[in-house]
């Protein structure tokens, strides 16, 4: 049974950093694309950044581009996502997602779209702010 778990999250001023880490257990994480997802207050989750299981096709929302920076380490079982120059408009609720591969055209593939994904972690919170 794949668990996630995120962590990483915090307070920070404007123009910090994160990283934030989803670690996997259960099955080996390598077999999964990777999503992570913010739901800032009142609002829907929406997609900021995903990696497929090869590792080798990444995507980021408009909004991440240029300032975060997603990544997996699967000797460790983890999907990382490196928060630079961050702003109070990226304060919210992060949470990673997985898919098994077998449910995608491809191991190069992911989404930023939150229906595709079968499990998710349980958030860490990102509070930008000072």
């Amino acid at each position: 049974h794949l668990q996630l778990v995120e962590s990483g999250g915090g307070l920070v001023q404007p123009g910090g950093s994160l990283k934030l880490s989803c670690a996997a257990s259960g099955i080996t994480l390598d077999s999964y694309a990777v999503g992570w997802f913010r739901q800032a207050p009142g609002k829907e989750r929406e997609g900021v950044s995903c990696i497929s299981s090869s590792g080798g096709s990444t995507k980021y929302a408009d909004s991440a581009k240029g300032r975060f920076t997603i990544s997996r380490d699967n000797a460790k079982n983890t999907v990382y996502l490196q928060m630079n120059s961050l702003k109070p408009e990226d304060t919210g609720v992060f949470y990673c997602a997985a898919i098994n591969f077998r449910w995608v055209p491809s191991i190069d593939y992911c989404s930023a779209s939150r229906d595709e994904y079968h499990h998710w972690g349980q958030g860490t919170q990102v509070t930008v702010s000072s």
